[in-house]
């Protein structure tokens, strides 16, 4: 009997907690969809980032003239208030028949022009670009290049070049002469009088 009575009270013990509790949850759960919390990582890089790089000053655009053709071609021009001068022009160019649809053609949208802008070190940079169907080709002073091609290894080059040319003539030559040039150059004889198997 006494473990009857202490059963029940337990009981009622705990669903009197039970509501308390979900409340709880609820309120923490309520708290936290109204206030999401930041990742860590997002508050780290806040942190890390300099501030006086950060720019709020609004930066006017002076100039914007564009003119659009009715073939897909076109001409633009802008400049901004921090001297940032960029144009460009570009157009529809055709590139033949499409190889996987029949009766269809390819074209690519053409795009050439250039920007210029000042550096954070007070340089004036200008690129000169342009952009087709083999990519984006930018050009400029600033631009690294590759280092010149060393004496050893232009005469390889060159040394490759000239095989690849001699073998060529040797194929045309043989070409000319057809089936004939071949009967009038017997195959090479051993010391036995017997044609050697090449």
């Amino acid at each position: 009997m006494k473990f009857l009575i202490l059963s029940a009270v337990l009981a009622g013990a705990c669903l009197a907690q039970g509501p308390q509790r979900r409340q709880e949850q609820y309120d923490n759960d309520q708290q936290q969809y109204q206030e999401p919390q930041k990742p860590q990582y997002n508050q780290q890089y806040q942190e890390q980032r300099p501030r006086s790089h950060e720019s709020t000053t609004f930066i006017p655009i002076i100039r914007f003239d564009k003119e659009q053709g009715n073939d897909g071609s076109y001409k633009a021009a802008w400049e901004t208030g921090n001297n940032i001068i960029a144009q460009e022009e570009g157009y529809v160019k055709d590139l033949g028949p499409d190889p996987d649809v029949e009766g269809q053609h390819l074209n690519a949208q053409v795009q050439q022009g250039s920007y210029t802008y000042t550096s954070p070190e007070g340089q004036v940079i200008t690129v000169n670009y342009i952009a087709d169907e083999k990519g984006f080709h930018p050009s400029g002073d600033h631009l690294p290049t590759p280092p010149p091609v060393s004496p050893e290894v232009q005469k390889g080059l060159d040394l490759i070049f000239a095989g690849i040319k001699a073998q060529q003539e040797a194929e045309e030559r043989e070409t000319r002469q057809g089936p004939q040039g071949q009967r009038n150059n017997p195959p090479p004889q051993d010391y036995n009088g017997q044609y050697r198997q090449q």
